[in-house]
């Protein structure tokens, strides 16, 4: 049996190796519109299904610290506190709620987790978006419609990706 410090480092661990990967999604980005399309609601979906929900929620936030503080782990290596407050901040800040939610809602049913998680993230980018653009259906047209197929298929991914960690891995078991 592990001593809880082992277990703290460990989830601690895991909870900055899924902030890296959420840092390398960004990178994967493609701008059509004011929100880039990226690989970050992939990442986020497997810190939900794969971490508990304090390590799932942390692990969003340090990726949010670290581009607050100047590192580039936003879209196109950006950072800046100006992204948190910026149009799309309210996706940026959604993640770390989304992840939490979708990692304590996942035993009832992945595909309903996954898809509060996603309300999340597209109700506060949604909100963030119109109050900067100054017209909400605009930001709805813009900022939430264009990523309903691509991130419905990030659902579907995320779910098979965590099904087969899941039976090789025991991440979630290792509690503090």
């Amino acid at each position: 049996m592990r001593r809880a410090s082992d277990k703290y480092l460990f989830n601690l661990a895991l909870a900055s190796i899924f902030a890296s990967l959420t840092a390398a999604g960004a990178q994967i980005s493609i701008q059509l519109g004011p929100v880039p399309f990226t690989l970050q609601v992939l990442i986020i979906f497997l810190a939900g299904y794969l971490l508990k929900p304090r390590w799932a929620f942390l692990s969003l936030t340090i990726y949010l610290i670290l581009g607050a503080i100047g590192i580039p782990v936003f879209a196109n290596f950006s950072s800046g506190v100006g992204h948190l407050v910026g149009p799309t901040g309210g996706y940026l800040v959604a993640f770390p709620v989304s992840a939490y939610l979708i990692s304590k809602l996942r035993r009832f049913n992945k595909i309903l987790a996954g898809v509060v998680g996603l309300g999340v993230i597209y109700t506060l980018g949604w909100l963030v978006l119109g109050m900067h653009l100054g017209n909400f259906h605009k930001a709805f047209k813009v900022g939430v419609v264009p990523f309903i197929g691509f991130d419905a298929l990030k659902l579907f991914i995320a779910i098979y990706i965590s099904a087969f960690v899941d039976k090789r891995l025991t991440l979630r078991e290792v509690e503090e």
